[in-house]
């Protein structure tokens, strides 16, 4: 008799997709005023530290061959290290910010000029001036085939139509109920634009948008509360890595299970000013016919 051994189901080979990413030093990072329920003034920040944490994931990216220009930073302005939430980039078309705190209100003009100034680096196809509340990549998961918006908190539900009729990509608004993740970044991440693939918290979701994205990426993998809570999914991935913070272990074996590269980084300074990994990082989608540019779509 020939016994048969069941075939183990293959690993996906994943594949790079080289990102140009914009990022800003926390020279001045500090936690001064509370408009999330992360931040506590009476927390003293240990700015050198913020400063080496933030340095570690700059290398990260660049190790894996992205590139990183950097914002220079503005004294008065502590959140300016959040640059996920001054601009959108799709495609070299640029949604600007419109803050939904006076705190970071005076942070829009700082993105805004550094576009204006450097549009020629992915082919921009001009600037937007929002009219409608956005915190930009905080609330915008930008994917191949789809935008999914985040609102409840910061983003207005307007803004999303302001994204689609910029871009012509289809949104998708998902409604945010749990004020500790006030954006969509802190409860999905996208690990890998091109094929569509997510991670996210159900929990941070209302029954609604939890009915959305089950239907739309049955294949998503689902954090738990310790993930959520240690900002697992304030992450970046690139096709292959997936940049996140430490403190979310099921959340890194599962992505590993999937055949992803965690690259786990400590933001434990960071947290206190409620951003991670991703909160950092603002992705520059070029203009396809850019020359050498790269996009989700295009991996090399």
């Amino acid at each position: 008799m020939t016994t048969t051994v069941p075939s183990r189901p293959q690993t996906p080979q994943r594949r790079v997709s080289p990102r140009h990413f914009l990022m800003c030093p926390p020279t001045f990072f500090d936690v001064t005023y509370a408009i999330n329920p992360w931040m506590d003034p009476r927390v003293p920040v240990d700015r050198d530290r913020a400063h080496a944490q933030w340095s570690h994931l700059v290398a990260a990216y660049e190790r894996a061959g992205h590139r990183v220009d950097l914002l220079e930073p503005v004294p008065g302005l502590p959140d300016l290290v959040f640059a996920a939430n001054g601009a959108t980039v799709v495609d070299g078309r640029t949604l600007l910010a419109r803050f939904a705190t006076p705190q970071r209100a005076a942070e829009a003009a700082v993105h805004r000029a550094w576009h204006e100034r450097s549009g020629v680096l992915y082919g921009g196809r001009g600037l937007a001036e929002p009219v409608a509340v956005n915190e930009a990549e905080g609330d915008f998961a930008v994917l191949g085939s789809v935008v999914l918006a985040g609102h409840g908190f910061r983003t207005s539900v307007a803004a999303h139509a302001e994204l689609a009729a910029l871009t012509g990509r289809e949104v998708v608004s998902l409604e945010l109920v749990d004020p500790r993740f006030y954006h969509l970044d802190v409860a999905l991440g996208v690990l890998d634009a091109a094929a569509d693939q997510v991670a996210y918290f159900p929990g941070a979701f209302s029954a609604a948008a939890q009915a959305v994205l089950a239907e739309r990426f049955p294949d998503a993998v689902l954090a738990d509360a310790e993930d959520a809570f240690a900002f697992g999914l304030n992450l970046v991935g690139d096709g292959r890595h997936v940049f996140m913070p430490t403190g979310a272990p099921h959340l890194r074996d599962a992505l590993e299970a999937r055949g992803y590269v965690p690259v786990e980084i400590d933001t434990s300074e960071l947290v206190l000013g409620g951003g991670s990994v991703k909160c950092c990082t603002q992705e520059i989608r070029p203009t396809p016919s850019t020359p050498g540019a790269t996009s989700e779509g295009d991996p090399r």
